[in-house]
């Protein structure tokens, strides 16, 4: 039985598009899945698929119930804890974990053509980095996310996909969560 992580877009991020974790699980639950469990109050659903269906086919069924139960259109980006597992090993700056709030991943929904990978570039000024691997963009802000310009808005403009972002925190203890 797989595990998935399902990381929500915009869920309880400034007020917006509040769900209470309960009915999350209880939305999960109702779809047919085991062992959910939500982590925080920002979208993070961890649980097991018995039917072993396509991920995109979780994904839609999980977007339209969202939408069509709860009143809330969000995107969801679907990770496995395998996959999350590489995501924690290619960490490029996890060396740099002395300082884990300065650590984040931004998840997307798809790989970015190499026509889109070139359009992301460190806005001026900037002191953050950044890591494009694959679906995936490890960033390292030594200010502080909340001061950064290589945000999440930021990135969906350049690359034009979906994306969301974790903390190196959150990104470990889901990984935790799903293996």
């Amino acid at each position: 039985m797989r595990k998935y992580v399902a990381l929500l877009r915009g869920i309880n991020v400034g007020g917006h598009a509040r769900i209470a974790m309960k009915d999350l699980r209880e939305l999960f639950g109702a779809l047919g899945f085991d062992e959910v469990q939500t982590y925080l109050q920002s979208g993070n659903v961890v649980f097991a698929d018995p039917a072993g269906a396509a991920p995109g086919e979780v994904r839609e069924r999980i977007e339209k119930r969202l939408a069509d139960g709860l009143g809330v259109p969000a995107a969801v980006l679907l990770r496995t804890g395998e996959s999350l597992g590489r995501t924690v090993t290619a960490g490029p700056y996890a060396d740099r974990a002395d300082d884990p709030t300065g650590l984040h991943v931004t998840f997307l929904a798809e790989t970015p053509a190499p026509g889109q990978a070139a359009a992301l570039r460190t806005p001026p000024g900037e002191t953050a980095e950044f890591t494009l691997l694959g679906d995936e963009i490890h960033l390292h802000v030594p200010g502080g996310y909340g001061r950064t310009k290589l945000n999440n808005a930021f990135i969906e403009r350049r690359l034009g996909i979906t994306a969301t972002t974790r903390n190196w925190r959150t990104v470990k203890a889901l990984h935790g969560m799903a293996s």
